[in-house]
């Protein structure tokens, strides 16, 4: 972070009263002295926070009751078989239920107008106690708007809802299944170390269609637990009506998209997940919402104010998507329901909000350098209202569920968003490191590898806020969707569909790009924050981008998939590099260095190209020169003991070269080097067969978990 300017109006008087107000802020400017001026802002942060909290309890009985919304709204079957049916619509001048139930008839089930803008209704069963609208029905909420137009709309609240073929909209189903999905196993324990496989259940097919829930259970599952990962982000599974926006444009956000099956084979496949060990996030959009009228929330009640701002400040100009009014009473209760929702019913662990940058600013981020100035995280520009409503969500999480883990998408480095609530701070537990990624994409695109800048690496790797926990990537969706590439794309293009077979030569650029892609991605899990995500596909070199079916692409489902049997095929070396991830992953897992504090850099040599650092006990040596190759290198350590090979990147199962000897020991000596106490020689590993290779080494002692890897990279 840039040293931040002191602001003029702080003063002793205020400090002291935010330290009165906040019961940890004392700890955060401990860690972080910068913020001192700062300190009324997280006051009235926290204060804002408190009385939120403090209102619920008073108005609703506690933030408990308050979020459990979707147990009155929507439509609910009754004891006695009846139905009650509960919408908020302040603009509306009258509203009904219509449906399969009535033949259609839309005004003959007519709601009670309540206060607040609030309507209900009773409708009782049966006289032979049967359902009147039983499980599998459409519905439909009729509006009648002040203006006397009459609309359709599916509820706000709706479970479920589904697209028939040929229809350009969603219909609303009842769901109420006699036998509902039991789950069968608990939820895992908090990982000690977050790997995460960030996964969409519609590309996880090889063939060219949406996949389903339980093709991504029966398949998928196995081979993220095989490879090492021990948490699953979902994406795009908040129902969305246009498949392309990746789930990022919800229309229904209460309901599982049904284009991968039913809610119970979603629940079914958190349970599976769960029996492996493997912990369940949801990819949670409520940062913005579709504009879909007719099967979204937008003039829900037929004015643009009910669940958004109403006018400009209620529409994001680049996404073209309506702005929650976070301020709204009944908005809080529907967000923070429909958080408590997806942990409930469907047994979720935790979240990944998306957009947390657009609604942390009223500039949404749209034209913000976020040079690291702290000005840029206080003042007018601050959506005070959002991060009200994100700390409130972060609160009720881990009340809930206090293993539950919460990871924001927020790129412009807000000073304490991963902080404790009990600090001022938003209360998630890790933002994504997103510069990582880009400085990835920006070297293997605009740099001769003789010009990448070790130090510039080692900065934006380690460049993270002391406490603030960040999950590393070298690439996530984000960089594989169309009109961008993977990094495996970037390094190898075209000859990926050429000069992949084990039956043939090596080239130059798949060499280099097999190397350099097990290079990024272990330089970047070890030294890059506290957990690790990769996207799916992208472990093994996903050889091409993602797009999804649209008018562009002749509604194609040729780049809407994943083709994870190239990884089977022993002929060809996408193998090299799904064995390499599952390895380092397993390794990660032995020695924990994602939970291990932050690593010492004892080098980052300019003319060599090295890089070298110790985490968790680990020693870990980069050579990313594409040319040069040591003997008799020495490098610091504060191990003491002997050293040995255990994952070597060089070795022929990752697609290397065998020039290591693994029955090769090291010794470390009290020699001082790179400001460690002792170092060791790194002499004889290899014989040297070329120049054109990189060398990375970690090792492991008799005493201590360590490790060493050789990482090959051809000179193009």
């Amino acid at each position: 972070m840039a040293a931040p300017a002191a602001r003029a109006d702080g003063s002793d008087a205020a400090l002291a009263a935010a330290l009165a107000d906040v019961p940890d802020l004392g700890r955060l400017l401990e860690v972080d002295p910068y913020l001192k001026p700062y300190a009324p802002d997280f006051q009235r942060r926290y204060n804002r926070f408190s009385q939120t909290l403090d209102n619920i309890g008073k108005n609703e009985g506690g933030i408990d009751k308050f979020s459990r919304g979707y147990e009155s709204f929507g439509v609910h079957r009754c004891a006695d078989g009846g139905l009650y049916c509960k919408e908020w619509a302040p603009g509306a001048e009258g509203v009904f239920l219509t449906g399969d139930f009535n033949d259609w008839n839309p005004f003959s089930y007519p709601y009670k107008k309540l206060d607040y803008g609030k309507w209900d209704l009773y409708i009782p069963p049966k006289p032979n106690k049967s359902l009147l609208v039983p499980h599998g029905s459409k519905l439909k909420v009729v509006i009648r708007s002040k203006s006397g137009e009459i609309l359709y709309r599916i509820s706000p609240w709706a479970k479920y809802v589904v697209r028939e073929s040929g229809n350009v909209n969603y219909d609303w189903i009842h769901w109420d299944p006699e036998q509902p999905y039991k789950f069968k196993h608990s939820r895992p324990k908090k990982p000690r170390s977050l790997r995460i496989y960030e996964s969409h259940v519609g590309i996880s097919s090889h063939e060219g269609k949406i996949a389903s829930y339980k093709h991504f259970t029966c398949n998928v599952l196995p081979r993220i637990k095989g490879l090492g990962y021990n948490c699953i982000q979902m994406m795009a599974i908040m129902e969305h009506a246009y498949y392309a926006s990746f789930g990022y444009q919800i229309t229904s956000f209460f309901a599982a998209s049904s284009r991968y099956g039913t809610p119970e084979e979603l629940k079914e496949l958190v349970d599976t997940a769960h029996s492996m060990g493997i912990t369940v996030l949801l990819d949670v959009v409520h940062s913005h919402a579709s504009k879909n009228s007719e099967d979204g929330l937008n003039m829900f009640d037929g004015t643009d104010s009910c669940y958004f701002h109403s006018g400009p400040r209620g529409t994001h100009d680049l996404w073209d998507s309506r702005l929650f009014i976070y301020s709204s009473w009944e908005v809080l209760r529907f967000l923070l329901s429909n958080i408590r929702w997806w942990l409930e019913e469907y047994g979720f662990d935790g979240f990944r909000f998306d957009g947390v940058t657009s609604m942390l600013y009223h500039h949404h981020g749209i034209g913000a350098s976020f040079s690291g100035d702290y000005h840029e995280y206080f003042g007018l520009q601050v959506d005070e209202d959002a991060l009200t409503y994100l700390m409130l969500a972060n609160h009720l999480v881990h009340t809930l569920y206090p293993d539950s883990i919460t990871i924001a998408e927020d790129v412009s480095g807000m000073p304490a968003l991963c902080s404790p609530i009990s600090q001022g701070g938003g209360g998630f537990d890790y933002r994504l490191a997103m510069a990582i990624p880009d400085k990835w994409i920006q070297l293997v695109k605009e740099f001769k590898d003789e010009d990448w800048n070790m130090g510039n690496i080692v900065y934006t790797l380690t460049n993270r806020r002391h406490l603030e926990k960040c999950i590393a990537y070298a690439e996530s969706h984000d960089q594989a969707l169309v009109g961008d590439k993977s990094l495996a794309f970037w390094l190898m293009d075209a000859e990926m569909y050429t000069n992949m077979s084990v039956l043939t030569p090596f080239t130059p650029v798949i060499d280099r790009g097999i190397q350099l892609h097990k290079m990024i991605r272990l330089i970047t899990h070890a030294l890059g924050g506290e957990g690790y995500l990769n996207f799916m596909g992208n472990e093994f070199g996903h050889p091409e981008w993602l797009d999804f079916p649209r008018k562009g692409n002749n509604e194609s489902y040729h780049y809407a998939r994943r083709q994870f049997h190239l990884t089977d095929d022993d002929l060809l070396r996408y193998k090299f590099l799904n064995n390499f991830d599952r390895d380092m992953n397993k390794l990660e897992e032995r020695c924990g260095w994602l939970s291990a504090p932050q690593a010492f850099v004892s080098e980052k040599h300019e003319g060599n190209k090295v890089i070298a650092f110790e985490r968790a006990a680990l020693l870990f040596i980069f050579n990313f020169h594409p040319s040069k190759s040591y003997t008799n290198y020495r490098v610091g350590t504060t191990l003491p003991g002997k050293f040995k090979i255990v994952l070597d990147s060089d070795a022929a199962e990752y697609g290397g070269h065998q020039r290591l000897d693994h029955n090769t020991d090291f010794f470390s000596e009290p020699y001082e080097h790179n400001e460690r106490p002792s170092s060791l020689l790194v002499s004889k590993v290899f014989n040297i067969f070329s120049l054109h290779f990189n060398l990375i080494l970690y090792f492991e002692s008799d005493v201590f978990v360590q490790r060493k890897t050789l990482q090959q990279v051809s000179n193009m």
